[in-house]
């Protein structure tokens, strides 16, 4: 191994270890705790080093939500893998989208409430964020229907998963009744 490729793999390693600090901070104590000096605290190195990976705070949270991405992708992929039929596909979707959302507080946050710098819905859109939105549309397979767009109608299930996601975080939907919500969203939602 040469040198250069030894400074490569200690740069991404020193990578990892600040987006996984992050999540790890923001899990333990919230978003706001998260700063450079916390970080470089807790990695043990200094700032200008964390600097030399990020420009700060915006694109840690940019790296995380691209992170997170990758694995919201992953699972959405898993759950509707093993459902049985149409229906059960998009149920698991549906059910796979909120178990990451609160498995993952700080994650999801940093996907889609924090600003991370990510464009999304256009040229710039980083890959993980276009795999995550094709998981979901891959997910949802055939269950708009033929007179609406697949891609419009992924965005409208999206948005209803975000929105029973924000309230329910919120507290302003009582949890007890999520299992219902979801089975109303795909049976008055999806034609499956």
């Amino acid at each position: 191994m040469s040198v250069q490729e030894r400074k490569q793999r200690e740069r991404a390693e020193r990578e990892r270890l600040i987006v996984a600090t992050a999540r790890e901070l923001a899990a333990e104590q919230g978003w706001d705790a998260v700063t450079t000096r916390r970080l470089a605290e807790r990695i043990e190195y200094s700032q200008p080093v964390l600097y030399s990976h990020f420009r700060g705070k915006r694109e840690i949270i940019g790296a995380v939500a691209l992170e997170g991405a990758a694995e919201m992708a992953a699972a959405l992929r898993a759950a509707t893998a093993a459902a049985d039929g149409p229906r059960a596909r998009v149920a698991a979707l549906a059910r796979s989208y909120l178990d990451f959302a609160e498995r993952n507080p700080p994650v999801y946050d940093a996907m889609f409430q924090l600003d991370g710098g990510l464009a999304f819905a256009s040229e710039d859109t980083p890959a993980p964020l276009k795999d995550a939105f094709a998981a979901l549309l891959e997910g949802l397979g055939d269950a708009a229907g033929d007179d609406v767009h697949p891609a419009l109608f992924a965005e409208v299930f999206w948005a209803a998963l975000h929105g029973l996601v924000t309230l329910t975080r919120a507290g302003r939907l009582p949890p007890e009744e999520a299992e219902r919500r979801v089975d109303l969203l795909v049976d008055r939602l999806a034609l499956v």
